[in-house]
Parts: C-alpha cells; structure tokens; sequence
C-alpha cells in the first residue's frame, strides 16, 4: 500500500525534460532562455505541443522535434528525463521524409493577416500575392479563414498562432511594414513569384484590362484622353491606370526586389 501511494505521489509531480531550441525559435525565448538548455516539468499527460507553446513558440514556427534523437509529432507525451531538441522551418533542406510534422509544400502561397497588418496586406497585393484583410476579423475567424482556405496566417501575436486550428501560419518579426514585406519574401522565397499589378490593392480581387470604352465609371475625361491601358478589378470594379502613383509604387517594388536577396 505504501510502495502505491509513493508511486501515486511521484506521478503528481510530473516528468523534468530538457528543452533546446534552434535559431529563430529563441527569438520567442526571454534572453536569458535563449540559446541555451531549458529543464522544465511537466505533467506526465502533457503533449509536445503544450509544453513547447507553455514556453512562449508557437507550434506553426516549428518544422522539427527529436526526442532523444528521434523525429516524432506535436501529439507525443513528455517522458522522463527526455532531452527535446526543436528545429524551425528550413529554407533548403527538404526534412519531409523525416518529420513527422505538418509541412507546407505548396508552391503557392496564399495569406490571411490580423488586423494590425493592413499595410503588408497591401504591399502583398501590389506584388500579385492572394492577401485576404479586414481590419473587422475576429482571432477566431482568421484562424477558420487559414484552416478552410489552407492560407497562411501573417500576425504579430503569438498567441493567435497557438489556436490549435492554425496549421500554416508566420511570426512577422519585422515592426515596419516595408521591412515586414522584405522578410515575408526572404522567408517564403517569394522573389520569382512576384508579378506587380495583378490585385486590387483595395480588397484582394484580380485585375483585368479593361477598354476605354467599357469603363462606365466616373474617369475623368483628361486620364481617359492621357492613358490608353486601364485595369479593372473583377471584385469591387476600380479602375487602375499608370497615374503618377504608378512611378512611386515602382520605385518602391524596384527597393524591394533589390533588398530581397
């Protein structure tokens, strides 16, 4: 009877595990937790993903977890004594026959971006990138959004990432949005994907050349007379043309394409 409470007693306290996590993972860490061993308790039911998100990562930052060397999922229980090594997403190794993790492959890159990212949201749609905001979306509708539509959720809260329905989302580290775009392209590769113009820097619809003389809408009869190449939104129906925003946008995509390396 004695030897069963002791047991019973030793469970309660839980399980001590080693943490490491690997490079832009500590970016989530307090300093004096980064780069650097983490032994920590839990209780013996706890996933991986629980005790990795109790420390501050979202689990949509991770694409590796060894558990005393072996690849194993976000569901995997704590163990004794284990020693945990976390690995975030790499641009140029390919671990998909190695992890056990949900990882995104697609070659196509769709977003969805909190309501403190309206700006980015533009800059991806003047690059030609599908970029649903509003700044009206509640956490738990972009967290359906990027589950039902298979987008990317773009936030600067961690915790949004957490929701367990987010299965491809991104920590935006950057604060200003013309930094912002730079890391989503260098983090993405999107580079050879841009192809300026194609969106509605309003509400995301597509563009579509449209004559002069199928323009219905109120153009002054000066911009019609100065430009021969309008484009149409198929969503919302507004009219683009080479005005002198056109220049100053170009200049912008020209800094970007140079700082995208």
């Amino acid at each position: 009877m004695k030897s069963t409470d002791s047991q019973s007693q030793t469970n309660d306290q839980g399980v001590e595990v080693t943490f490491r996590f690997y490079a832009k993972l500590n970016d989530f860490l307090p300093p004096w937790q980064r780069q650097k061993e983490i032994k920590k308790k839990f209780g013996r039911h706890t996933t991986l993903k629980d005790a990795i998100e109790s420390l501050g990562i979202p689990h949509t930052e991770i694409a590796l977890i060894l558990v005393n060397g072996s690849a194993v999922g976000f569901d995997h229980k704590v163990s004794e004594s284990a020693r945990i090594s976390v690995y975030p997403h790499f641009k140029s190794i390919d671990i998909g026959g190695l992890s056990p993790l949900r990882i995104d492959k697609s070659d196509f890159f769709k977003f969805v971006l909190d309501v403190h990212l309206g700006t980015l949201a533009r800059y991806l749609r003047m690059l030609g990138f599908d970029a649903l905001y509003s700044n009206d979306l509640a956490d738990e509708k972009l967290a359906e959004i990027s589950f039902d539509q298979q987008r990317i959720l773009l936030t600067r809260d961690p915790g949004l990432l957490k929701r367990k329905k987010v299965v491809h989302g991104y920590f935006v580290r950057a604060t200003e949005p013309r930094f912002q775009i730079l890391e989503l392209i260098r983090e993405f590769q999107l580079k050879d994907k841009i192809s300026p113009f194609g969106r509605c820097m309003r509400c995301n619809g597509l563009l579509k050349p449209i004559s002069k003389e199928e323009i219905n809408s109120d153009i002054p009869p000066r911009i019609k007379e100065m430009h021969s190449v309008f484009l149409q939104c198929q969503s919302c129906g507004r009219i683009y043309w080479k005005g002198s925003h056109y220049h100053k946008l170009m200049l912008f995509i020209d800094w970007i394409l140079t700082h995208s390396y």
